[in-house]
């Protein structure tokens, strides 16, 4: 079955057209062991409105947050406009359409709340939503995910099973999905992002990943 990797709507939404370029996450209490683990380096992007915050969305992004409602797919219709003013405002959809898919180009863990803050250029979250992620579980790293992004050719709408629901990084699809579509950025587009944040990373304290294999 297709892995997707479970993101805020309009995360995704910046994603899919390549306005984020990383990811971050420390892991939540339905992970496997408690923390998070790259467990496939190719997966589509699955949408959820599940404890999306519009607060921590950089104020230059926050009319995006009104255009990832077309991520859901509601019985009766849209939530209303009031729905978005407020955390946990918005009821979960029964379906949603997923139109990307990504691959890992490269993971990196960070201690340093430097890196954090020099990658905001690449990422619609707040710096300081960003740096309290690196700060939770002090223990752990914080996982960066360069994502090269892809659109496929017509988005594919999604039944929300009950067992996707909670903090989880990972989901099973149960309908088939393409690997198809072109990438949001050009190759010298997304090889000039890449350059860039590579050096932001390696400034601070940072441990590369192997691949996998």
């Amino acid at each position: 079955m297709p892995i997707a990797f479970k993101e805020w709507a309009v995360t995704v939404r910046a994603l899919a057209e390549g306005e984020q370029l990383v990811t971050l996450r420390k892991g939540g209490i339905r992970e496997e062991r408690k923390h998070f683990e790259v467990e496939h380096d190719r997966f589509f992007l699955y949408p959820t409105f599940e404890h999306q915050r519009n607060d921590v969305i950089r104020a230059s992004h926050q009319p995006e947050l009104r255009r990832a409602l077309e991520e859901g797919v509601w019985p009766d219709a849209e939530p209303p406009a009031h729905a978005l003013t407020r955390d946990g405002g918005i009821p979960q959809p029964d379906r949603v359409r997923i139109r990307a898919w990504a691959e890992v180009a490269a993971h990196w863990t960070i201690t340093d709340p430097r890196a954090v803050d020099a990658l905001s250029p690449y990422y619609v979250w707040t710096s300081d939503y960003c740096e309290k992620r690196l700060q939770w579980k002090r223990r752990h790293p914080l996982h960066v995910l360069l994502l090269r992004t892809y659109r496929i050719p017509r988005p594919v709408t999604v039944k929300v099973r009950d067992d996707f629901h909670g903090c989880r990084s990972w989901l099973e699809i149960t309908r088939d999905l393409p690997f198809e579509g072109t990438p949001v950025l050009s190759d010298d587009e997304f090889d000039r992002a890449s350059e860039e944040i590579e050096a932001i990373v390696h400034g601070g304290v940072v441990e590369r990943v192997p691949a996998l294999a």
